[in-house]
């Protein structure tokens, strides 16, 4: 549906709205409170969300009124529906979207569904939650915050349990992605603390669906035996040469023919690609992609207590407990000197695309969406919209201006800063990374020019400085993260100056990200500028256009701007087309694992509902587990099958066996023994409980034990397993093919382990029941 169709169809609903408009206003405060309850009454008698809209967002309008001093104008109205409709809104910086969520956000708690707004950090949350709360509570509806702003404050199951019941509920999405995962890691349904996903809305939905897409959520436990080899392993890559030992490509890089046989000499091995020196390999690797992908200060931080952080490529921003998957996150530790933390195994995880389809319905919201419209219909089915301005923009986004090399391109920036900042111009700084905002900063100091810094190093404060940066003589050197969500007001006497002016020194890695950085001036029809310096030394560009820019810049030849102007934007052109193929590669992958969770989360929800295995699904698991065990070998001696009994079945031996089985009918007397022996053990178990359903309770403990061992060897044999196979393409090999292909015969070994300790749990468990008739269970 073109955007044109589109607005008729939120215009149409608008009227709708502006109709009930004067009825409301004549409603008393209880009368206007009371509209809750009588639209939740017509939604259980079956009237649909759609038919209700109009009213409910008058009356949510008018509470906006009455109780916050704000009433929604008719484009954050327009914003609402759009939200409603599951559209992905490009609204204006300064807009108001937190205001416009509150009419969607009250329409959808009307059916008693999960409802929830979703942010990008705990500071948007808190105070958006603070801000719009008294509306909904006026209302008649409950308002909860799913994160804290005490820093190492954890929430009790309880309390998510009466956080996510609240009607309406503000979190981050990776607070809701780990509960996600949290929630299905419960070992009883008590446990659980979420409903079923019913309407959420992503704020500044771009950063989430598309800059967070790529690093998956992964919840690790259980540490894993640490390996000695990764200060061997990036010793080792400290030796090699570029394009002689390892080739490197956009965001790959493999080991030439001259590399393999160079690791083997070093590490005196026949075969670098053989099983047995798999994780010589996989460590190798490792310490490759960490010197030769990643850079510090872009990619991650390390912090004064030698901690090292990644940093959220889409904000600038500290990713606190986040770590980088299958030893990864360690080879980048021992590269930067810093000792291994300890390496654990994963044992749930989910990416942002997979748990945002888990909703019946969503909606988003951004200022800068837009431009990837295309890739989000693909990814999520939904349709961008852009949202007319309340105020036309006055901003004035001037033409960028190129320069050859990084000297020229900073001195002109700093010019004009300086220029602005002599008449009391506020100034926002936008630069590509952290030792940008250091190396400009160094240079006002120099210059004696008070300034505040904002990056990834003093996000705490992140919201003060950003609030501050309008106001008359303030300069602010900001990375891209520049205050999402936080809108930046004009001080007195600054509208006469010309408002507030954002200065871009670098191409940024996309345009949606400086259209972010450019919104931050203009808001609300506010005066304003942007102007942007970018060279040929830009990170964007080095990293994509190396070969053609070193003709021009080291051999000095004469570059014309035409030529100039072609190069830069090609580079953002390509890194964005990366980030993209990136984002679609994750999907890819994601999508193995996703299948195999989904049928997972069923069963142990079936189970934690009450499901449990009879008697007959018992004996047949046992068939099968026997049958296989039977079959795997031609022959089989008597010490096998009583190790088999002893490993599987029971703690008693079998009696009156042959010294050795063969043969069809001679294997069906055993497995006739076997099964009769699994009988007794069953009964046996049975006659320590003495009750059915206590039966019950214990095989269905005892499956769900089987169950969540075998998924942690199997997520965290999937995410070693990602990693192994991106090194194959080098050997012309598919490596999405390579790990599709393993992947289903590792979920067809995992199959066969829960049938195997399903029965092992169940037979040879020692269980027993408390003082107060709890079971206890004893697992093998």
């Amino acid at each position: 549906m073109g955007q044109k169709r589109i607005l008729r169809k939120l215009n149409r609903l608008l009227k709708q709205v502006k109709s009930y408009e004067s009825i409301m206003k004549a409603y008393s405060d209880e009368e206007l409170a009371a509209i809750t309850d009588k639209l939740k009454k017509e939604y259980c008698n079956g009237e649909s969300l759609d038919k209700l809209l109009p009213e409910a967002f008058a009356a949510i309008c008018e509470a906006d009124e009455r109780i916050l001093g704000m009433r929604p104008y008719d484009v954050q109205i327009l914003g609402g529906i759009a939200l409603h409709l599951g559209y992905l809104a490009e609204m204006n910086t300064g807009e108001g979207k937190t205001l416009t969520a509150t009419m969607p956000l009250y329409l959808n708690a009307l059916s008693g569904e999960s409802t929830i707004l979703v942010t990008t950090n705990e500071y948007l949350a808190i105070r958006d939650a603070d801000e719009m709360g008294p509306v909904y509570e006026f209302m008649g509806m409950t308002v909860a915050t799913g994160v804290t702003d005490k820093a190492g404050e954890k929430l009790s199951n309880d309390r998510k349990k009466d956080i996510y019941n609240s009607d309406i509920v503000y979190t981050t999405h990776g607070s809701l992605g780990f509960d996600y995962l949290f929630n299905n890691l419960v070992t009883s349904a008590d446990e659980r603390f979420l409903r079923p996903f019913g309407y959420a809305i992503i704020d500044e939905a771009d950063s989430v669906l598309l800059d967070g897409a790529i690093s998956p959520l992964v919840v690790s436990a259980s540490p894993r035996v640490q390996s000695n080899l990764y200060s061997v392993a990036d010793f080792f890559v400290t030796s090699l040469e570029e394009g002689v030992h390892y080739i490197k490509e956009e965001k790959k890089v493999w080991l030439t023919t001259d590399g393999v046989r160079y690791a083997e000499s070093f590490f005196r091995i026949d075969n670098f690609y053989s099983h047995k020196h798999f994780e010589i390999n996989r460590h190798v690797i490792l310490a490759l992609k960490a010197h030769a992908l990643f850079e510090k200060e872009k990619d991650y931080v390390v912090s004064r207590d030698n901690e090292l952080f990644l940093l959220d490529h889409g904000s600038g921003r500290k990713m606190p407990g986040v770590k980088l998957r299958g030893g990864m996150h360690q080879a980048l530790e021992v590269k930067e000197g810093i000792k291994p933390s300890q390496e654990n195994r994963s044992v749930a995880s989910v990416t942002y695309q997979n748990l945002f389809k888990l909703f019946d319905r969503f909606g988003g919201m951004s200022g800068t969406i837009y431009d990837a419209k295309d890739e989000l219909k693909d990814t999520y089915g939904t349709e961008v919209v852009v949202i007319p301005a309340n105020k036309p923009v006055q901003r004035v986004d001037l033409p960028d201006i190129y320069c050859k090399d990084s000297t020229t391109q900073v001195m002109k920036a700093i010019e004009l800063t300086l220029e602005k900042h002599a008449v009391g111009q506020p100034i926002l700084i936008v630069v590509s990374n952290i030792m940008e905002t250091e190396l400009i900063s160094q240079i006002l100091v120099n210059e004696r020019v008070p300034h505040s810094v904002l990056n990834a190093n003093n996000a705490f404060w992140e919201a003060d400085i950003i609030k501050e940066a309008g106001q008359k003589g303030a300069i602010t050197v900001a990375t891209s993260m520049a205050g999402r969500g936080t809108d930046i007001k004009l001080g007195a006497g600054v509208r006469e100056l010309g408002g507030l002016g954002v200065v871009g020194i670098g191409r940024l890695g996309n345009v949606r990200t400086e259209r972010q950085a450019r919104g931050r001036a203009g808001r609300q029809g506010d005066p304003g500028f942007s102007q942007f310096f970018v060279s040929l030394e830009d990170e964007i560009v080095e990293q994509t256009q190396s070969k053609t820019v070193e003709k021009y810049v080291e051999k000095g030849r004469f570059i014309s701007k035409r030529r100039m102007k072609k190069v830069i934007n090609c580079a953002q052109s390509l890194s964005e087309e990366r980030a993209m193929m990136s984002r679609k590669q994750a999907i890819d992958y994601d999508s193995v694992m996703s299948k195999q969770r989904d049928i997972i989360y069923a069963i142990r929800n079936g189970l934690l509902d009450g499901g449990s295995l009879s008697n007959r699904q018992l004996l047949y698991l046992a068939r099968e587990n026997i049958e296989r065990f039977l079959n795997s070998k031609k022959v089989i001696t008597k010490q096998e099958i009583n190790r088999y009994v002893l490993d599987h079945l029971s703690y008693r031996v079998l009696e009156d066996l042959p010294d050795i089985t063969k043969g069809k009918k001679s294997k069906q007397k055993i497995k006739e023994k076997l099964l009769l022996y699994v009988q007794k053990s069953i009964k046996e178990q049975y006659d320590s409980l003495k009750d059915d359903d206590l039966m019950c309770d214990f095989v269905r403990n005892a499956a769900l034990h089987a169950i969540d061992d075998a998924w942690v060897e199997e997520v965290d044999y999937l995410q070693q397993l990602s990693q192994a196979v991106a090194g194959r393409a080098s050997a012309q090999r598919n490596p999405l093919f390579e790990y599709r292909n393993e992947a289903y015969y590792s979920f067809k070994k995992m199959e066969n382990s829960i049938c195997i300790n399903v029965m092992r749990n169940v037979l040879l468990s020692e269980v027993r029941l408390d003082q107060s008739g709890k079971i206890q269970m004893i697992l093998p």
